[in-house]
């Protein structure tokens, strides 16, 4: 690791999360990326996690990390911003991918919701060009059946 890409996050007078930067590709970096401190998060094996963004037509990555003191680790899925219009996401935990590094772990074990602490996002594309996202709406959607 030991890259040098300046990403940056603040908190907006809207109350939007608003993450921003430039990518480095020095030392093998070409990512940046923002996450909430640990907390437990009492989520539900089928529930799923939505919110809002707006970016830059870049692609970016939702991460859950979990209890587990794994080196790099987290559960992902992707997503496409729209250049300057906010869409709505949700993301099935289910369908969430265990990675490590950037890359999918064959064989690892499904998410469990209970070890879940921490969400954060990241953008990976190595493109040097300034990114933003904007993220509003955070919340968890309870599976209706449970």
């Amino acid at each position: 690791m030991g890259g040098i890409s300046d990403g940056k996050f603040k908190i907006t007078q809207d109350k939007t999360l608003f993450f921003y930067g430039s990518l480095s590709l020095a030392n093998n970096g070409g990512f940046a990326s923002v996450r909430c401190l640990p907390t437990q998060l009492a989520l539900k094996k089928n529930d799923s996690i939505c919110f809002q963004a707006k970016g830059d037509g870049r692609e970016y990555t939702i991460n859950l990390y979990t209890n587990k003191r794994l080196t790099a680790f987290s559960y992902k899925q992707s997503f496409k911003t729209k250049k300057e219009e906010w869409i709505n996401l949700t993301f099935p935990l289910d369908k969430f991918i265990a990675t490590s590094f950037g890359r999918t772990i064959p064989n690892a074990a499904p998410i469990d919701p209970n070890e879940i602490n921490s969400i954060g996002f990241m953008i990976g594309d190595k493109n040097i060009e300034p990114f933003q996202l904007e993220l509003k709406n955070i919340t968890i959607l309870p599976n209706p059946k449970e």
